[in-house]
């Protein structure tokens, strides 16, 4: 006891030392506080090891794990950076984990200045190869997976790759082109299409680079705090505060905001889409192909937003329901106009379960497609907001008054989302009984169950999956699977995601109230436990194998758990009691052998 009160105080002085006072360090118009990472890299370094499910410590191991994912991110695709880049940039390997915890974090300064400066030589390289002419007719080839190539060892090799990369973009959009005039009867000039097709990938890399120039300081400090989390695991995640905004909106299916769909373009922020039923499409003003100049609150001073990064302009707008924004914008006719609109809540209709009525051979069967196991886990501590369980069972119910004789429930391309929602959607076709395994590293393991036994739909089922069918949406389809409930249907396994992750705020996880002074923080997405099917198996690796195994266009694609850099091993557990279906699935070997014939 007094040992562990001991070490705390020693973490509680040595974060004191380490955080005053605050620094600020300037990034252009931008500025990153520098007290403030090294906060957040301190908390990675001390709180992974202790809550994540492996027995990983942050060594030198660790370290190395965490910079080659570092160095990926940073320049994946090889076209930016040369071999003498990345060998001084890997001196810094073995340091990250002394410099974790020792609040000297360097490599991502390191980074950023070498990236500026290789970033703008290869923005100077395409424009001068753009404008001397590239011929692309003649024939030439080139490797397109960066795992099979290096970086360039010096400039002469850069600016060949980068000619062939031009080359290849050229030819692609001059196919794309010849075949739209070819659809629309048009003649075609040879010479003018291939001049089209240079301009579009000038302009395309002229957005290009233009996106890469907005990236910050703080921007390669996020990317190396999530490089030292994914080293633990592929799930485990640092997210910034927009990004973890962006995760809770998946989650819950909503935000408060407008209601208009943005994109960036020519340094401009433009409409494309006005959302039906939002606050904007209610005030009636905003269109699509309208371009915000400025975005002001209510009685506030506007704040230009052009050359604005989308993310950054999408902050400005979005905001508490009921508050009011007004948006400067320019009409397509070039006139300009004041828009005030009071934000609401938006929801985003493709996060949610749809159904519908298939008829077939005089036979009606219901159609119901989860896209992802979304909740609203704030609203839902009162029994309100939105959730996948509710909506599923509204869809069975009304499916059910219109007669239907079974039911197709589709969980193809669900990257899974909550637990909860998978374990009480699997209820929904179960009497009751356990639904899966989860156990944590220290070998504690607990069945989680539908104790509900009211069976909401008892008829024919039959589970659509494919390779992006992952983690909730395995559960589910395991389960029905090995209760014999449903026929699983798909390619030749899912995803093979087999952990579970939790969610801590970083803001709440602070020991020292001064310390919560510094701007969010952000979240860590942290494998804990591992999760089992109820006859032991697990998903891992594997995946869920269909029943009935029909030919995909993914069956070749190297995607899946298999294929992630520091992937959890697969292992099984013992099977807990249950009593599966007896009559539900019929003949099931009948039809996995008619199936293939």
């Amino acid at each position: 006891m007094k040992n562990s009160r001991c070490k705390l105080l020693v973490t509680l002085i040595f974060l004191i030392l380490l955080l005053s006072p605050i620094a600020v360090v300037g990034q252009g118009e931008a500025e990153v506080d520098d007290k403030r990472n090294k906060l957040i890299g301190y908390m990675l370094g001390k709180q992974l090891p202790s809550i994540h499910y492996s027995d990983k410590q942050v060594d030198d191991k660790l370290a190395q794990a965490a910079f080659d994912l570092y160095l990926k991110q940073l320049d994946f695709q090889k076209r930016f950076l040369l071999a003498e880049d990345a060998d001084y940039l890997s001196s810094y390997a073995t340091l990250i984990d002394d410099n974790l915890l020792r609040g000297t974090i360097v490599l991502p300064p390191a980074g950023y200045d070498i990236m500026v400066s290789r970033i703008d030589q290869a923005n100077r390289l395409v424009d001068m190869l753009l404008v001397d002419g590239l011929d692309a007719r003649g024939g030439a080839s080139m490797e397109t997976d960066p795992e099979k190539i290096d970086f360039a060892v010096d400039e002469a090799e850069l600016t060949q790759r980068w000619r062939l990369i031009l080359k290849a973009e050229i030819m692609n959009r001059y196919l794309d082109l010849e075949e739209e005039y070819q659809a629309e009867g048009k003649s075609i000039d040879q010479d003018a299409l291939w001049q089209e097709a240079s301009d579009r990938v000038s302009k395309r890399f002229n957005d290009f680079f233009n996106r890469l120039n907005q990236e910050t300081l703080q921007d390669h400090y996020d990317r190396f705090f999530n490089a030292v989390a994914r080293a633990f695991d592929p799930h485990t995640n640092y997210m910034a505060p927009d990004r973890k905004e962006d995760f809770d909106i998946h989650m819950r299916g909503s935000l408060e905001g407008i209601g208009a769909l943005l994109r960036e373009e020519d340094g401009f922020i433009k409409v494309v889409r006005i959302i039906p039923g939002s606050a904007s499409a209610r005030e009636g003003r905003l269109t699509a192909e309208d371009i915000i100049l400025a975005v002001a609150e209510r009685d506030g001073e506007p704040v230009e937003i052009t050359d604005m990064r989308l993310r950054d302009a999408v902050r400005l707008i979005r905001g508490p329901k009921g508050t009011e924004v007004r948006l400067t914008v320019r009409k397509p006719d070039g006139t300009k106009d004041i828009i005030a609109i009071t934000r609401d809540v938006v929801q985003i209709e493709e996060t949610f379960v749809k159904y519908a009525v298939l008829e077939a051979q005089d036979a009606k069967f219901g159609y119901i497609r989860i896209p992802s196991f979304y909740r609203d886990f704030e609203k839902s501590r009162n029994g309100e907001g939105r959730n996948s369980t509710k909506d599923t069972r509204d869809a069975i119910m009304e499916l059910r008054n219109q007669g239907i004789e079974g039911i197709i429930l589709d969980l193809r391309n669900n990257g899974g989302g909550s637990l909860v929602d998978a374990v009480d959607i699997t209820g929904l076709f179960i009497d009751k009984g356990p639904v899966v395994q989860v156990k944590n590293s220290q070998g504690m393991k607990r069945v989680l169950q539908d104790d509900d036994d009211t069976l909401v739909y008892d008829g024919p089922l039959v589970v659509l999956v494919n390779r992006f069918s992952a983690s909730a949406s395995e559960i589910v389809a395991a389960a029905l699977q090995d209760y014999r409930r449903a026929i699983v249907v798909g390619g030749q396994h899912t995803h093979g995601k087999g952990t579970v992750q939790t969610i801590i705020d970083l803001n709440e996880n602070i020991p020292l109230l001064h310390l919560r002074r510094y701007d969010d923080l952000g979240a860590l997405k942290a494998t804990i436990q591992k999760f089992y099917r109820v006859d032991g198996g697990s998903t891992q690796y594997k995946g869920v194998v269909p029943d009935v195994i029909l030919p995909s266009l993914l069956q070749n694609l190297k995607s899946g758990e298999q294929y992630l850099d520091y992937s959890l091993p697969w292992d099984q557990d013992e099977p807990v009691r249950y009593d599966a279906y007896a009559d539900k699935v019929g003949d099931l070997q009948t039809i996995i052998d008619r199936s293939r014939a």
